[in-house]
C-alpha cells in the first residue's frame, strides 16, 4: 500500500474464508449479485391428492358453520377450483393423460439430469398446460401417488429473462426452501427447464433444503463460499422464517394463492414478479453505483498509516431494499385463505417414495402435528401478518408503504431508478434518516425512530416534491390555468407523462426545472444535456435513437427543432 513515509514497501493483510475472496471479485467484475428464491407460495403452488382432499374438507366444514351468503359463495367457488384441478390430477395418476377443454393431452417423457455422478438417467412423465399456467409431474416416476399438480406464478418468465438477458448474467441464482429435496429439485427443474439460471452441475450446492423449525440463513445458503451475504437479496413470501441478520435483505412478496383469489395476481397493473424484477434492478443499480462512486474511489485514497475505522463503507444489498407491506389483504368479510400447496412436513411424508409404499390413506383432516412449525400463525398470515388487519374483523388500516410503492411505480414508468439511502443520526436519541434519490437526484428526506418509518416519510415527501415540480412545469407549458393545475393531462397519473408526448415541451423534463430560453446557443446546449439525461435514464440493454423530424418551415417557427426519440 502507499505510505506517507518514503521507506520500504508496506502491506496490509486481510483474512477471509477460503474461496470467498475469489468468488466475490469474480461477481464484482461481472457486475453480478446473488438472488435467493423460496419455492412454495412464492414461485409455485403444488398439491397432491391428499392436500387437495384436506383443503376441500376444511372448506366444507367452514361452510357448514357459516351464515353469511357472500362468504358461502366465495368458499363454494374456491372448492370448485380445487375439485376441478383434483380431477385432472386423478386422471393423470390413473391414465397418464388429462382432458383439458375436451382435448386429451398425453404425457411427455422429460429427462432429468442426474445431480451427482454415477446416477442413472431418469425420465419423468410430465404434462404441461400453458393456458392454465400449470404442470403435472411425478416426483418418483415409479410411484403414481407421488404425482403433483403445480401452478406456476404469472410473470415468472419476465423475471427469469431479466436475470440472464441476452446471455448476460445479472444475478447468481440460489434456492432456499423448507421442502423435501427431491421435490425441490423437480420444482426448480420445472421453473428452469433449460438450466439457464442454475447450471445442472451446480444444483447440489445451489439448492438448500432447511428442516422444518429451523431458520433460513444466507450463511447456510452460501456454505460453498460462493457469495458474501452483503451481495445477496432474497425473494420470499415470509420474512420471519429468515435469520434476523438477513431479514433486511429479504424482498417479501404476497403469498401466491391461486385457489383462494385467482384474480389477485392480475389485480395490479404490475404483476408481483414484475415488481420483484424491478426491485432487483434497482438493488443492482444502487449497489454498483455505491461500489464505483464511493468504495473504489475511497479505497485508493487509503494509506498504510490509516486505521481500520478509516475503511470506506462497503455496500450492502439491504441498503437498497424497501420494506413493503405486500401481503394480500382480503375484504373484511373474507376469512383468511387456507395455506396453499404443501409444507415441509407434508412434502417429506407424502412424496418420499419409500414411505409411500407402506402407507395407508387416512380420511381424516390434516392435524396440527403434521404441519410444520413454519405454518404457525397461518390463520391470518394472508392478512398482513396481523399488522394492518385485526383478526376479529376489525377495520383495515391503510398501509403507509403505499407511498413507497407508488414512488417505485413512477420510477418504473419513467425508466428511472429510485433509491433509498439510510443513515443513523448521531444524537442522544437514535434516529434513522432516509433520503430518496430519483435518477441520482435527491427529492425527499425522512427521519424516524425506525428505518421503515423514515422510508415512508421520505417517500411521501418525495411524492409531494415530484407533484409540485410537475405542476410548476405543466401549467405554463401546456397553457393550463392555475385553477385547473391539479388536473392530470392526458391519461397519466398526475405527474407522469411519456417524453414523446407531442403537446408537452421537452424542457419540462429538465432537472433544473427551468424552461428552455429562446436563445439559440442556450437551446443547443440544453438540448444536448437533455439528450444525455434521457440516455442516462434508460435501463440496461435499451438504446435511445434520436431522429430528425422534417417539418414545414415557416418564418414564425424558425426557432423550433423537432426530434423523435425511440
Amino acid at each position: 500500500m502507499p505510505t506517507k513515509s518514503e521507506k520500504a514497501p508496506c502491506f496490509w493483510c486481510c483474512s477471509a474464508r477460503s474461496g470467498l475472496y475469489a468468488s466475490s471479485v469474480r461477481m464484482l467484475n461481472l457486475r453480478c449479485l446473488a438472488i435467493v428464491f423460496d419455492l412454495d407460495e412464492t414461485l409455485i403452488v403444488a398439491n397432491t391428492m391428499k392436500s387437495f382432499e384436506d383443503r376441500i374438507e376444511m372448506l366444507s366444514r367452514r361452510m357448514d358453520v357459516e351464515d353469511d351468503p357472500v362468504r358461502i359463495a366465495g368458499m363454494s367457488a374456491e372448492i370448485k377450483r380445487y375439485i376441478e384441478d383434483k380431477e385432472l390430477l386423478k386422471e393423470f395418476i390413473d391414465t397418464d393423460t388429462v382432458t383439458d377443454n375436451g382435448k386429451i393431452v398425453g404425457t411427455q417423457k422429460e429427462e432429468v439430469q442426474p445431480v451427482s455422478g454415477g446416477q442413472e438417467r431418469v425420465f419423468r412423465p410430465v404434462i404441461r398446460l400453458p393456458e392454465r399456467n400449470a404442470i403435472l409431474t411425478r416426483i418418483n416416476p415409479e410411484i403414481r401417488d407421488t404425482s403433483v399438480f403445480v401452478k406456476l406464478r404469472p410473470a415468472w418468465e419476465e423475471l427469469r429473462s431479466y436475470l440472464t438477458a441476452k446471455g448476460r448474467k445479472r444475478f447468481e441464482v440460489y434456492v432456499c426452501t423448507m421442502a423435501e429435496r427431491d421435490y425441490a429439485l423437480e420444482m426448480w427443474r420445472l421453473l428452469d427447464p433449460e438450466g439457464n439460471l442454475i447450471n445442472p452441475q451446480q444444483l447440489s450446492e445451489r439448492i438448500t433444503c432447511v428442516k422444518s423449525g429451523s431458520k433460513k440463513s444466507l450463511q447456510n445458503v452460501f456454505r460453498d463460499r460462493g457469495c458474501h451475504p452483503k451481495m445477496a437479496m432474497v425473494i420470499d413470501d415470509r420474512l420471519n422464517v429468515w435469520d434476523d441478520k438477513d431479514q433486511h435483505r429479504v424482498h417479501v412478496v404476497p403469498a401466491y394463492i391461486p385457489y383462494y383469489a385467482p384474480q389477485a395476481e392480475m389485480a395490479n397493473a404490475v404483476p408481483v414478479l414484475c415488481v420483484a424484477r424491478n426491485v432487483a434492478c434497482n438493488v443492482r443499480g444502487g449497489f454498483f453505483r455505491e461500489f464505483d462512486e464511493n468504495l473504489l474511489r475511497k479505497v485508493f485514497e487509503l494509506f498504510y498509516e490509516n486505521g481500520l475505522l478509516d475503511l470506506p463503507y462497503a455496500p450492502d444489498v439491504g441498503d437498497y431494499l424497501v420494506c413493503e407491506d405486500t401481503n394480500f389483504v382480503p375484504s373484511n368479510k373474507d376469512q383468511a385463505p387456507i395455506p396453499e400447496g404443501m409444507r415441509g412436513a407434508e412434502v417429506e411424508k407424502r412424496l418420499n417414495g419409500q414411505l409411500y409404499r407402506g402407507e395407508q390413506r387416512e380420511g381424516q383432516q390434516m392435524s396440527s402435528s403434521t404441519r410444520s412449525p413454519d405454518d404457525e400463525g397461518m390463520s391470518f398470515r394472508g392478512t398482513g401478518a396481523g399488522r394492518n388487519v385485526q383478526p376479529n374483523g376489525g377495520a383495515l388500516a391503510i398501509a403507509p408503504s403505499v407511498f413507497v410503492t407508488v414512488l417505485q411505480e413512477i420510477g418504473r414508468l419513467c425508466d428511472s431508478k429510485v433509491e433509498f439511502r439510510s443513515t443513523v443520526s448521531n444524537g442522544k436519541s437514535m434516529q434513522f434518516s432516509v433520503e430518496v434519490l430519483f435518477s441520482n437526484e435527491k427529492i425527499g428526506v425522512g427521519i424516524g425512530k425506525t428505518r421503515d418509518e423514515a422510508q415512508v416519510q421520505a417517500a411521501e415527501k418525495a411524492l409531494q416534491n415530484l407533484e409540485s415540480s410537475y405542476l410548476s412545469f405543466v401549467a405554463p407549458i401546456a397553457g393550463v390555468p392555475n385553477k385547473d393545475s391539479r388536473k392530470s393531462p392526458g391519461s397519466g397519473n398526475g405527474f407522469l407523462e411519456d417524453v414523446t408526448c407531442s403537446d408537452v415541451d421537452i424542457s419540462m423534463h429538465e432537472p433544473s426545472g427551468s424552461t428552455l430560453k429562446q436563445d439559440h446557443s442556450n437551446n443547443l446546449d440544453k438540448l444536448s444535456s437533455v439528450m444525455s439525461l434521457i440516455r442516462e435514464h434508460c435501463l440496461d440493454d435499451q438504446q435511445v435513437v434520436f431522429r430528425d423530424q422534417v417539418q414545414n418551415s415557416s418564418p414564425a417557427r424558425i426557432e423550433e427543432y423537432h426530434f423523435q426519440v425511440s
